[in-house]
């Protein structure tokens, strides 16, 4: 089914129906242990955490759709992304975008540093930072593009070239993406890594971490790593994620679309300082990301004046869910300074521009025109109680 477009084989893949029943649904193999029939012979399948069969069909398919030769499904972005850190040994160096998420940045500071494996953040949209930052001993560049949440662009293919000629691997975080709209191994990455929970599942019923890799000694690697640390999905969180994966396409175009026009909106407001979304021509990353991508996704951030404006904004906005997380079928507003970012000191949220009043929205599947109009009534608010407290 290679020579399909991606749309098609969301739905059309090697496990479009199951052979021993014709079931066109993934069966859900809710099994811990399996028999053996020779000690001598054993079966494909013997223990769940070393492998089961719905997970493998999870597995095989992100690996198809990220043109990769091997897939892992995790119990969370983070296990995956965890996971993934601990291909590297004590002296090793990792150089890593600035504005990474939340999650990240702690387990690469307050984690890997206590194994002896030292790090640098850069500016990844500077190709010179990125090569000055390289070490005798670095092992690994690490980027997360668009950056979360500020939305920066880096240049996949030419970072991985840099990394290929520093004998480093390129990991990517593609959670804001997906497949359906960037596929890094393509460009030259070495591995691909989701938190499926966002627009893959994308159903806020899930809480999953999927990776990808061409090669075949990181594959190796990590399916030991996988199963030393046991940080395995379970079948039928495996079998919800291959369901939301049907409708992907879909809903990323749809929600890709809504954002477009949201952050256009957003953008002529008087009461909004600056719109960070890589769809806009004047961004300084859209040039990159209309050659490596299919699209400028469907997560934007906006700045208010400070803490004070987002409150009252989150206080009178209706319809997005006020939230941590993202890539859901309903809009999801969030504030990453108190939530995905939280556990970044404040001095170091403000170098990588997480101020006090920014806002980051993922664009669900609602009518736009909608949301427009809830924001709009919203900031309105901001205005009138402002007009209020100064005695007016």
């Amino acid at each position: 089914m290679t020579d399909h477009s991606l749309q098609t084989r969301l739905l059309h893949s090697d496990y479009k129906f199951d052979p021993h029943t014709g079931a066109v649904s993934v069966p859900i193999q809710q099994a811990s242990t399996f028999h053996q029939q020779d000690f001598d012979n054993p079966g494909v399948y013997d223990y769940s955490r070393s492998g089961n069969p719905t997970r493998k069909a999870l597995e095989d398919t992100i690996a198809g759709l990220e043109s990769g030769s091997h897939g892992f499904a995790f119990a969370s972005g983070m296990a995956a992304i965890s996971t993934a850190f601990m291909l590297l040994s004590k002296g090793d160096h990792v150089v890593i975008t600035q504005d990474v998420y939340g999650g990240t940045f702690r387990m690469i500071r307050d984690v890997l540093v206590r194994f002896g494996i030292d790090h640098t953040f850069v500016d990844m949209t500077d190709l010179h930072a990125v090569a000055t930052a390289i070490q005798p001993n670095t092992k690994l560049l690490y980027i997360e593009t668009p950056s979360n949440p500020t939305l920066e662009i880096t240049d996949i293919r030419a970072v991985a070239k840099l990394a290929k000629a520093n004998d480093c691997w390129t990991f990517v975080d593609n959670t804001f993406m997906t497949p359906a709209l960037q596929r890094p191994l393509e460009l030259g990455a070495d591995l691909v890594l989701h938190s499926a929970t966002k627009f893959i599942a994308g159903h806020s019923d899930v809480v999953a971490g999927l990776a990808a890799t061409n090669d075949r000694e990181i594959a190796e690697q990590l399916g030991f790593l996988q199963n030393s640390f046991g940080s395995i999905l379970g079948a039928h969180d495996c079998w919800l994620v291959l369901r939301g994966l049907k409708t992907l396409h879909c809903r990323m175009t749809q929600s890709q679309a809504s954002a477009v026009k949201i952050a256009e909106k957003l953008s002529a407001h008087p009461l909004v300082e600056q719109v960070y979304y890589p769809g806009f021509r004047f961004h300084p990353g859209s040039s990159t990301q209309a050659y490596q991508a299919e699209g400028s996704g469907a997560v934007l951030s906006f700045r208010l004046r400070d803490e004070d404006a987002v409150r009252q904004f989150t206080k009178h906005v209706e319809l997005p869910v006020y939230a941590v997380s993202l890539g859901a079928v309903e809009s999801i507003l969030s504030y990453p300074a108190r939530m995905s970012h939280a556990s970044m000191p404040k001095e170091e949220r403000e170098k990588r521009g997480i101020t006090d009043g920014l806002l980051r929205l993922s664009v669900g599947l609602e009518n736009p025109n909608d949301l427009i109009k809830d924001f709009h009534q919203a900031l309105g608010k901001i205005e009138s109680e402002a007009f209020l407290q100064t005695g007016g």
